[in-house]
């Protein structure tokens, strides 16, 4: 039998349909006609363990001759070993499968393996974390502070040096606070992530948020600074000085007003003394609405929602405003009374930003800020320094604290001020099931105590606080 060719292939038409053909070494073809066209489907004949098989080769014109002649080869070697080719073709498309199955696998390992600290920051906020901004402010700081950083480092890799370069950068923009916070930040993420797949596996050296010692970074007096009191002398000091800066703006001339100091905004007057004198939380006080305010009755309701809770845990807070409390509310309501909140944002849909005060302040108090130039539409001067800088920068949760203070020194119970101060207090929950007075007499008596103590050190001089005055 001659070798088939292609030429001879080619000739035939659909009247050899069903023809068989062959070729020497035991190839052999049938013709098939169809509505495509004449193809010739190859089969390979031999015999293993003295029984007849064949095996399919393929094809044509699908597969050229060369190709089916190389597959018979390949078959015939197979079988000549004693090998079921049709057994064989199976354990080597098993093979192939294991061998990807494997390189996927061992893609999918690495890629695992090298997931890095951005990676987990996503899913620690998206399944491990829930703040009351709906985790804006740590995606905010995240991406500042810290991703910048350390985002694209495999967590494998994650040292506590790089965690002490993250620290030290905060730090070194003279934000111990914050570098404080960051701490603690990264310490829960991580914590979080120590319990979990794949992330435990990551850390099988351990976490080494628990090598960092934060203390060690912070500077010497920075618990004292936090422990920060405005003394009367300063509290008159900062009376002095808003009613000076006002009285220094209106009288430069219409030219020289874009480039003179301008006033602290009424609104954030009312904040620092309402903060002082009901010892609210400043965050608290700026997301408050005017219709939790009763100007009538001298009443301020925050809803729990709108607290600082501690360990997921918040509570109602009622505050009894005292004469000079309802004052800045009022003067505050002259100001933004035709609007829902208290201290409206530009668009007066929504409060302000809880932090506008905290960093109006700041602003104000360069000196104790490492910043090389302002920032962009931002204060950058000193006229909110008290006491020549001596006891260092203050803050709106210093007048919190110094309120509570002056509470103690005049002779109101612990317990009382805690309430005042909306603090979650312990004790037996036999004792909180069946113990509901509300205490609203000795907190209202605490709250005159504390307004009067406030005026009194106001009123103390000569000068005539603007601060005082309700605007119609």
């Amino acid at each position: 039998m001659a070798k088939l060719t292609a030429k001879q292939l080619e000739a035939l038409t659909s009247a050899d349909d069903g023809k068989t053909l062959r070729e020497d070494g035991g190839i052999v073809a049938k013709v098939r006609a169809g509505v495509r066209g004449v193809t010739v489907q190859f089969r390979y004949e031999f015999k293993l363990d003295g029984i007849k098989r064949d095996q399919r080769l393929g094809t044509w014109p699908k597969k050229s001759l060369a190709q089916i002649r190389a597959e018979r080869d390949e078959v015939k070697a197979t079988a000549s070993k004693g090998i079921d080719p049709t057994a064989a073709r199976k354990a080597a498309k098993i093979e192939a499968q294991a061998a990807i199955a494997a390189t996927i696998a061992e893609a999918e390992r690495q890629a695992v393996e090298n997931k890095t600290v951005s990676d987990l920051f996503e899913e620690w906020l998206q399944d491990g974390v829930s703040r009351q901004d709906g985790n804006a402010e740590l995606r905010r700081s995240f991406t500042k502070d810290v991703l910048p950083h350390i985002g694209k480092k495999p967590l494998r890799n994650l040292t506590e040096k790089d965690l002490l370069a993250v620290l030290r950068s905060v730090k070194s923009r003279g934000l111990n606070r914050a570098m404080v916070i960051r701490s603690k930040d990264i310490g829960q993420m991580l914590r979080w992530a120590e319990k979990r797949k794949p992330w435990r596996t990551l850390m099988a050296d351990g976490n080494p948020a628990d090598l960092v010692d934060v203390k060690k970074l912070l500077d010497h007096d920075y618990q004292e600074q936090r422990d920060r009191l405005l003394s009367p002398d300063e509290i008159r000091e900062l009376r002095d000085i808003f009613a000076r800066l006002e009285s220094d703006y209106d009288a430069l001339p219409a030219g020289q007003k874009y480039s003179g100091i301008r006033p602290v905004n009424p609104r954030v007057q009312c904040a620092v003394w309402i903060c002082l004198s009901t010892l609210c939380r400043i965050g608290e006080l700026l997301k408050a609405e005017w219709r939790h305010v009763d100007l009538d009755k001298g009443t301020w309701f925050i809803p729990a929602e709108a607290t600082k809770g501690h360990k997921g845990k918040r509570q109602d807070h009622h505050v009894f405003l005292s004469p000079f409390a309802l004052a800045q509310f009022k003067r505050l309501h002259a100001e933004t009374g035709h609007t829902a909140f208290c201290f409206p944002g530009k668009d007066e849909r929504s409060h302000v930003d809880t932090k506008t005060v905290s960093k109006l302040i700041g602003d104000r108090q360069c000196c104790f800020k490492n910043r090389s130039k302002p920032l962009t539409g931002r204060h950058h001067d000193d006229s909110l320094v008290l006491g020549k800088g001596a006891k260092g920068e203050w803050t709106p949760h210093d007048l919190r604290r110094t309120g509570a203070t002056m509470m103690q020194e005049l002779g109101v119970t612990l317990e009382i001020i805690d309430r005042c101060q909306n603090h979650l207090l312990g004790g037996s929950k036999v004792r909180r099931h069946y113990l509901h007075h509300d205490y609203a007499k000795e907190k209202t008596e605490a709250w005159r105590l504390l307004g009067e103590r406030v005026e009194a050190i106001l009123n103390s001089s000569n000068v005539v606080p603007l601060l005082l005055e309700v605007r119609r």
